[in-house]
């Protein structure tokens, strides 16, 4: 069964948005879970990305991603209309949600994306939601007005002061947790080290981190080891015991070295495949 691109569009430098035909996952899926696509059947590449959005009733899931490797690259040249070969989910463990109270989101970059059905859900099940979402410049912001929908209270920063508040987001995650009451819970994605710092932070308040480690995610089934990170001393893979964690339990230097492991052939596979393009259309 292949899945048509009903719409598409270019969010920001180099991320994507796209709403694809996918009934069945558009049912079943929950906050936090993610797919794998492979966008033909020769030998394509499978690759997982975290479901942003789903609308059941007309049978469609959102997906948002930023071009890095080979496949992303390939599948931001796809047009409206065009389909996907294979997409396979929902997968992953959903997203603990509850009333909390009041919880904070913090969104790094591309993390925004992940993190809009999780705020969304925390809204609808009855929480005050602060939400906090960092760039590194005004050219790089996605989904502000989404999140100022559901948000009680938004605060965007970007690295160079071009847009929002000039900091990073620990700043102001710092400042909401010295409020009085704290937040009850705090729900955080992003690069890793932006990651690493924000559990830091809530730390020193000890108020409970979720984090999703999903970028470090391989074939998404837990047959590759790719995504083995440490959680309190122990061993776990990202793909079928996450994708989220305790953030103040995660061994973030060591996953940081693992996300290294693939890099220098994710770079080259995408150079090779942007410089082979048919650039006249006999590729289509």
């Amino acid at each position: 069964m292949s899945h048509k691109i009903v719409s598409k569009r270019q969010l920001g430098e180099e991320v994507f948005w796209a709403r694809i035909e996918a009934p069945l996952i558009a049912r079943a899926r929950k906050p936090g879970q993610f797919i794998i696509l492979s966008i033909n059947n020769d030998y394509s590449e499978r690759i997982p990305l975290t479901i942003a959005g789903a609308d059941a009733a007309e049978g469609m899931i959102e997906l948002i991603w930023q071009k890095v490797g080979k496949t992303t690259a390939e599948l931001a040249d796809l047009r409206e209309g065009q389909s996907i070969a294979n997409i396979s989910g929902p997968l992953g463990t959903p997203t603990h949600i509850d009333n909390f109270g009041t919880c904070v989101c913090v969104g790094g970059g591309i993390g925004a994306a992940p993190l809009l059905p999780i705020a969304t859900a925390l809204k609808a099940a009855g929480n005050t939601v602060l939400t906090i979402l960092g760039f590194r410049s005004k050219d790089r912001l996605i989904l502000e007005t989404e999140f100022a929908a559901i948000s009680d209270e938004l605060i965007v920063t970007s690295d160079d002061g071009s847009y929002g508040r000039k900091a990073l987001v620990t700043e102001p995650l710092k400042e909401l947790c010295e409020r009085d009451p704290k937040p009850a819970q705090a729900f955080v994605i992003g690069p890793t080290v932006m990651m690493k710092f924000c559990c830091e932070a809530t730390r020193q308040y000890a108020v409970p981190t979720q984090v999703s480690l999903n970028t470090i995610m391989v074939d998404g089934t837990g047959m590759c080891g790719g995504c083995r990170v440490e959680i309190d001393g122990k061993p776990k893979f990202v793909c079928v015991d996450g994708p989220e964690f305790d953030g103040h339990l995660v061994n973030f230097d060591l996953m940081m070295k693992r996300m290294n492991a693939y890099k220098k052939q994710e770079q080259a596979a995408r150079a090779a495949y942007e410089k082979h393009r048919c650039k006249i259309g006999l590729d289509e």
